[in-house]
């Protein structure tokens, strides 16, 4: 018996003494970024340092060319197309994006509409939309006809005709000025949506508050600070299209962007409530939205002129009080 003891504590003594060998570990890769497919789908994520050589991102054959715009580190999509005056939907269409918040540094965005010559859209500005007047049924202007549907064409996509759009309404209209409508036609008059300048120097600016604002200051702010009321009425600044009104833009809160012609747009920041759509059209002194604080410390509208994507005072152009 004492033999098997002595043996057994011998076979105890050399279990505990042997190396106990680690299981192995190993090293796996990170995961991949996410595709297209799996990405989020907002267009305010920033995009990182390259990953790829800039020469085989889409729409590189156009780097450089008047219309297209290279991605730099940092942009958004928001950020892209608040600078070229377009809503980032209609960058997402024209540029076939399967996913607004995947671009790549290096990657070259178109920013004027497909079969838009860039030097035609840069010189002749913001068309406005024109009311077409004409049967529901045909194809061609009818006169003999009292049903009709009034149309807004979209702003400046190819296949709209201003001219045959007015001939057409004034076909359809064959009452002389100052002439009576009959009661039973039911017809109503719209007002015609305003006409943008091209030239910027005929661009009639108004103040967008009532409040008088704080000294502008170019190191700290790219605006005016006006303070006020929660509520109070914010007015746009001159005829325009209304590009952007929502709040996807960081530190702008409740945001609505107005692009006045291919030079001028118009930035109103931090407000309670929008009371436009995109691709509205605007008139000077229009209330657009009402005052508040969203990404804001205090009650208060930050507003900007930028002149080809780049914000200046805006009381340099602003008429004297």
């Amino acid at each position: 018996m004492r033999g098997t003891a002595a043996i057994i504590a011998a076979l105890l003594v050399s279990a505990c003494s042997t190396p106990r060998t680690p299981a192995p570990v190993e090293t796996r890769p990170p995961p991949p970024r996410p595709t297209r497919a799996g990405a989020a789908t907002t267009p305010s994520t920033p995009v990182a340092a390259p990953a790829v050589d800039p020469a085989t991102l889409p729409g590189a054959e156009n780097a450089g060319k008047p219309g297209y715009y290279s991605v730099k580190p940092g942009d958004t999509l928001m950020r892209i197309a608040t600078q070229s005056g377009n809503n980032w939907r209609d960058l997402v269409r024209w540029n076939n994006l399967e996913n607004p918040n995947v671009i790549e540094v290096g990657q070259v965005l178109r920013v004027v509409p497909p079969g838009v010559e860039p030097g035609v859209a840069t010189s002749r500005g913001v068309t406005a939309a024109n009311i077409e007047t004409r049967p529901l049924d045909a194809r061609a202007p009818a006169s003999t006809s009292s049903t009709t549907a009034t149309t807004l064409p979209p702003v400046g996509r190819a296949g709209s005709a201003p001219a045959a759009a007015a001939s057409s309404a004034a076909t359809a209209t064959p009452n002389p000025v100052g002439a009576a409508s009959s009661p039973a036609s039911g017809a109503q008059t719209a007002t015609p949506p305003p006409t943008l300048p091209a030239d910027d120097e005929e661009i009639a600016w108004s103040w967008p508050t009532s409040s008088s604002p704080a000294p502008y200051n170019e190191a700290k702010a790219k605006g005016l600070v006006f303070p006020g009321k929660a509520g109070d009425a914010v007015l746009a600044a001159a005829d325009g299209r209304v590009v952007y009104a929502g709040s996807g833009l960081r530190g702008y809160g409740n945001l609505v962007i107005i692009k006045h012609n291919s030079t001028y747009l118009t930035a109103y920041a931090h407000n309670r409530s929008l009371l436009v759509k995109e691709d509205q059209m605007v008139r000077r002194g229009q209330k657009i939205a009402e005052m508040g604080s969203t990404d804001a410390d205090s009650v208060q509208l930050h507003f900007e002129i930028r002149k080809q994507g780049k914000p200046v005072d805006p009381s340099r152009l602003l008429p004297p009080r």
